[in-house]
């Protein structure tokens, strides 16, 4: 694979796929816009990159619930490399709760996040993808596939993702734009403990998932990130509307 001078934005890139991703791409050649909301990780993230490509790429500090941030990712990018060929909607937040236990607050604050800021984003990059006939890779989850409990909103939330998928590859195909998604099971990240499980309750969570797990083991981004780069590939011109779990065969297990 080769990515070659291709412009890739890849938003929630300071930690977990993201960063993997960004690490990857980086070594294939990619020209690099990297988002995220913490600004200490993200430079972290940036030297990471230019240390394995020799190139440093564009960060931008962004909360994907302001509209006003979402749009000065595009315009950082245009500004820097003048194109847009691959979108990576990989930013995402957990509110952990059912039904019971969810505020409406929680609710807003995973929708605004998961689902109107990333359709944003996408509807500003759009004429941009069409130029360059690029295309967008959407991380879902494979909560959006199966019903977990005490998680409600962040479930309905990538179902929502996983339907936009849906939808975008069947109107931008005709224009040359794919859209597909991964949807990655339990991965060894820290996003359930950014979502509030403390330290004890994280632990039991990776043990129970790995317990339960066909393969026996967890993922790793790098896996995930390696799914996204050939959903992004060029290679892969014939793959559109395509919803992929990389979970190890959960979503075909009964347990």
């Amino acid at each position: 694979m080769s990515f070659k001078d291709k412009v890739v934005i890849i938003t929630g890139a300071s930690s977990g796929i993201g960063r993997s991703t960004a690490l990857q791409l980086a070594e294939l050649g990619a020209r690099l816009t990297i988002t995220g909301r913490d600004e200490e990780k993200l430079e972290s993230v940036a030297d990471e990159i230019e240390t394995v490509s020799g190139k440093k790429p564009l960060t931008v500090v962004a909360e994907l619930r302001e509209e006003a941030e979402v749009k000065n990712i595009i315009e950082a990018t245009l500004q820097r490399y003048s194109a847009i060929n691959v979108l990576v909607n990989n930013a995402a937040t957990l509110e952990l709760g059912g039904i019971e236990y969810t505020t409406m607050d929680q609710f807003d604050n995973v929708f605004n996040t998961n689902v109107r800021g990333t359709f944003q984003l996408t509807l500003l990059a759009v004429p941009y993808l069409i130029k360059t006939r690029g295309c967008i890779v959407n991380v879902s989850s494979i909560n959006a596939i199966r019903s977990y409990p005490f998680s409600v909103a962040y479930n309905m939330s990538k179902a929502a993702l996983d339907q936009m998928t849906r939808c975008l590859s069947v109107e931008l195909a005709y224009r040359g734009v794919r859209v597909n998604s991964v949807n990655p099971g339990l991965i060894r990240t820290e996003f359930m403990k950014r979502g509030g499980l403390n330290n004890l309750a994280f632990t039991q969570a990776l043990e129970f998932g790995k317990k339960n797990q066909p393969l026996g083991r967890l993922g790793e981004p790098d896996e995930v990130a390696k799914c996204i780069i050939l959903l992004a590939d060029d290679e892969s011109f014939f793959i559109n509307g395509v919803i992929l779990p990389v979970d190890g065969g959960k979503v075909n297990c009964s347990s």
